[in-house]
């Protein structure tokens, strides 16, 4: 089992930044491929990047890609997202997600609770 916590959300201006971190429970979370969702109000849950398990392999939603970037700290249990030049569109729940398989789709065995951005114009 593991357990994940997002952290680092919260309000910011258009054009601003701001970096998310899911933290792991487990040791050995290079066993899994880690994810970033997000959930806009009304609206389904969404793929905004991947990153496989050393960090070699990563992927972009279209609309993210450029201005956000994933990385990963296997010593430290640890994932980010880095969010530039965020929008107002960006405003959503993002959760953090790991499991056996880099997808776009929601296939991952363990999901955290999610943490609040909101971007104002």
């Amino acid at each position: 089992q593991v357990q994940l916590v997002e952290s680092g959300g919260g309000l910011v201006q258009a054009g601003g930044s701001l970096r998310l971190s899911c933290a792991a429970s487990r040791r050995a979370v290079s066993n899994y491929v880690m994810a970033w969702f997000r959930q806009a109000p009304g609206k389904e849950r969404d793929f905004v990047a991947a990153i496989g398990r050393f960090g070699v392999n990563t992927d972009y939603a279209d609309s993210v890609k450029g201005r956000f970037t994933i990385s990963r700290d296997n010593a430290r249990n640890t994932m980010s997202l880095q969010m530039n030049n965020l929008k107002p569109e960006d405003t959503a729940v993002y959760y953090c997600a790991a499991g056996g398989t880099l997808s776009r789709r929601e296939i991952y065995d363990y999901w955290g609770q999610g943490t609040q951005v909101t971007v104002s114009s």
